[in-house]
């Protein structure tokens, strides 16, 4: 896989990823034969294990990281976390930039990271892409929406003894992602919890994000949902379907783009380092206003509908970066906790 250009922009990508010529690769060819299967299963450090799945609608196999409980007799839940522009195939993943081990230590639950899908909005895309195939080192096929509520979910099921109750959360591109999962998956998930990212997929802002986000990788936004102000964007736009979203416990969260306590260089996620606090406070501050922006008229949108299971935190500052999405899993469990079981 070609991973130069991704590791040189990691930490620009994490934060444009909810901010916002190839010619189209024409219909995919048909899925392969067979179901999504367990490839590889390899031991990590700590509770960690390295797993490959095979994906029939990708026709590829896809790498995930899994976080297990101490207790692994017990069918625990399982809480798929996605991450940003990046897919994890960059430096900045759940796994690599938060305390996932430590905070999850005493508690009965399964975590699953997919460590691809950059740039990908974890959607199932129209037509290949030959520009984020190219960089990605992949056939340019991304069908992630069925990888992930169908495909999936069976494979770590069995591999795993789970007891079958799922949440979801993402940060950036994907918390735009895991809103619209849950609708075209409603009966999946439990709970779901989406940090800085931008609900609004159809409208002029909505649509530059993503353009922006898919032209970091190469690749071209039609070829996910067709031409822009098309349908598909429309169905894609959870602040135009809130009325939707299921009926179970969310958090919904973005920081007001305000330098915050993590906006300093002593912190450990910028590591004195001067032009990591400049990026992180003057472009992902600007990035966090905007998703602040776009979280807001959510939450106008599902107060309106009457909607008292959706917890929102708007108002503290913060940036787009990750001690913040750290912080905000922890403010974010105990909705999703008490909604697995735990």
């Amino acid at each position: 896989m070609s991973t130069r250009r991704l590791r040189n922009t990691a930490f620009g990508l994490s934060l444009l990823a909810a901010a916002l010529l190839w010619t189209p690769a024409g219909p995919a060819r048909a899925q392969d034969a067979g179901p999504a299967r367990l490839i590889s299963q390899t031991a990590g450090a700590g509770r960690l294990i390295q797993i490959s799945v095979h994906s029939p609608a990708m026709d590829r196999d896809i790498a995930l990281q899994v976080l297990r409980p101490v207790d692994t007799a017990t069918p625990a839940p399982t809480l798929y976390l996605l991450n940003g522009a990046g897919g994890g195939e960059d430096a900045a993943s759940w796994v690599a930039q938060t305390d996932l081990n430590g905070f999850f230590t005493d508690k009965q639950v399964n975590i699953v990271v997919p460590m691809e899908g950059a740039f990908s909005y974890y959607t199932d895309w129209q037509q290949d892409d030959p520009g984020l195939g190219k960089l990605l080192g992949n056939n340019g096929r991304n069908k992630w929406a069925t990888f992930l509520t169908e495909e999936l979910p069976p494979v770590i099921d069995r591999a795993f003894g789970t007891n079958g109750v799922n949440g979801l959360a993402g940060i950036s591109m994907a918390g735009t992602s895991v809103l619209d999962l849950a609708i075209q998956a409603p009966e999946l998930y439990r709970t779901v919890a989406a940090y800085s990212g931008c609900a609004m997929t159809s409208d002029p802002l909505g649509q530059s994000f993503i353009n922006f986000v898919i032209s970091l990788g190469g690749g071209r936004a039609q070829n996910m949902w067709g031409p822009l102000n098309g349908p598909e964007w429309r169905a894609h736009d959870v602040l135009l379907n809130a009325d939707r979203l299921p009926r179970i416990p969310m958090y919904i969260s973005s920081g007001t783009g305000l330098p915050g306590p993590h906006d300093v260089l002593a912190d450990p996620t910028v590591r004195q380092n001067t032009k990591t606090l400049a990026n992180q406070m003057m472009v992902g501050g600007g990035i966090e206003a905007a998703t602040n922006y776009c979280t807001a008229r959510l939450a106008d949108r599902t107060n309106a509908l009457g909607r008292t299971d959706i917890t929102y935190n708007l108002d503290a500052p913060g940036t787009h970066s990750w001690g913040y999405w750290q912080d905000e899993l922890h403010r974010s469990w105990p909705v999703l906790g008490p909604a697995l079981g735990l």
